[in-house]
């Protein structure tokens, strides 16, 4: 018995299917690379938090230090109640 390769071919067709050679001049770098928007970066310049809590953090220290500070019993009962409430 007698067996043709008739159609072989269509089976695999991808296999034959010319490909575009790129050039090795154009090597792009697959690293991940992070990019920030611009309404971050004025948000970044923008930001006083930093400078404001160092303020705050300083002038803590100092009524600590020397003996002023108070701590307001009603406030912090009311902020503990706020955590474990919600």
């Amino acid at each position: 018995m007698k067996i043709t390769s008739y159609g072989i071919n269509a089976v695999n067709a991808y296999n034959h299917q010319v490909r575009n050679a790129q050039s090795s001049t154009n090597k792009a770098s697959f690293a991940d690379k992070i990019e920030i928007s611009k309404t971050a970066q004025e948000m970044q310049g923008i930001s006083t938090y930093s400078t404001e809590r160092t303020e705050r953090v300083k002038q803590l220290k100092e009524d600590i230090a020397s003996g002023e500070y108070k701590v307001d019993a009603r406030k912090v009962a009311e902020d503990m109640l706020k955590y474990y409430r919600f």
